[in-house]
């Protein structure tokens, strides 16, 4: 797999030049915009993606490449949402939707009328090395394995199942071992909701708990164990795919493009009879299915340099439309209409509302 390539440049502070056209801009330079180059930082998932349009943006429109960081969703939207000016990036990369919490940062520190766009698919896989043992996962057994506590008794009792046969003889006989995302990414995020969330539903202790106290389920459910049996891995899934070829007997769990673009090296287990795929997760079947966004500060659009038609450029046909660029990098793309209705909004540049949750 080819090394995403990683631009940077240093960022300094945004000047009076935000009723200027892009051209205008773009003529002035740095001196008039306060940075020359786009700035997107957030989800690793995202992440090949967004270099790769900028490396194609920069390659047939001239200019800088924009700088793309990993820094993980929310890690993405901390600095997203700082505050205005040339010391803050101009697009936050997702692995799910903004949250109300941040959305209310966001505000507190004067950043407005944030557009929301959805760019794609993705699935989390759960896989290992090609030559380990073959997985057929149910999610509930994801969440026996992995939860900090589980129902025992009248009560919980912290989770000491060691191998996957310990929670259920029908797995493997090996140490339970996942190397994953941290609590700052997105894909650990979706992972615990996606995955675990609905593991824990399965069992009727969890499920009756849901029904009485959601937060109080949700805390249960979320809760990975920290015994050494997950390791949070940092925001580089495809540090986890180099990990599991030196550590067959491991699993990892991260983005489905990361799978796609190794899969002479990892496998991934099925989960509830499923394997994740282009189609399973396009349609749905997939369980550990999400949605990808970028988020772009519309007042920064007109003056940085190169900002609109790197936003252009992510929703074209070309990069994720159906058989787009993007689709060779693992991205799963939308539907006809909704992919149109991206464009739109990319278009239109509509500021999103405030997320309910």
């Amino acid at each position: 797999m080819k090394p995403f390539a990683y631009l940077a440049v240093a960022a300094i502070a945004l000047s009076a030049c935000g009723q200027k056209t892009e051209g205008e801009a773009a003529k002035a330079g740095p001196s008039a915009s306060g940075r020359d180059q786009v700035w997107a930082a957030g989800s690793s998932t995202v992440f090949p993606f967004a270099t790769r349009v900028a490396e194609n943006v920069a390659r047939t429109g001239g200019g800088k490449a924009a700088k793309v960081e990993s820094l993980g969703t929310g890690g993405g939207f901390k600095l997203f949402c700082g505050g205005t000016g040339a010391a803050f990036p101009d697009v936050a990369n997702a692995s799910r939707q903004m949250k109300k919490s941040e959305f209310e940062q966001c505000a507190a520190n004067g950043v407005v009328d944030i557009v929301e766009i959805k760019i794609g698919f993705d699935g989390i896989v759960v896989a290992n090395a090609k030559g380990g043992p073959t997985y057929n996962f149910k999610l509930d057994q994801l969440y026996r394995g992995l939860a900090a506590e589980l129902p025992a008794g009248a009560g919980y009792a912290k989770n000491t199942a060691k191998s996957w046969k310990d929670v259920d003889a029908a797995l493997p006989a090996q140490a339970i071992l996942v190397y994953g995302p941290p609590p700052t990414s997105g894909t650990r995020d979706a992972f615990a909701e996606l995955a675990l969330e609905k593991g824990a539903r399965k069992i009727p202790t969890l499920e009756t708990l849901r029904g009485a106290d959601e937060d109080a389920f949700k805390a249960k459910a979320h809760t990975i164990r920290n015994d050494g049996a997950w390791v949070d891995a940092g925001e580089n899934d495809n540090a986890i795919v180099q990990t599991l070829t030196k550590t067959p007997n491991a699993l990892g769990a991260f983005g489905y493009s990361f799978l796609e673009n190794n899969m002479d090296t990892v496998k991934a287990a099925t989960v509830d009879g499923v394997a994740p795929s282009f189609e399973t997760i396009s349609n749905g079947t997939y369980p550990i299915s999400r949605s990808l966004f970028i988020y772009v500060k519309k007042a920064n659009i007109g003056v940085i340099p190169g900002l609109r038609e790197y936003v252009n450029a992510f929703v074209s046909d070309t990069a994720t439309g159906k058989g787009g660029y993007l689709q060779q990098r693992g991205l799963i793309p939308l539907g006809a209409e909704e992919h149109a209705a991206q464009k739109a909004a990319a278009t239109e540049l509509t500021p999103m509302a405030a997320p309910a949750k």
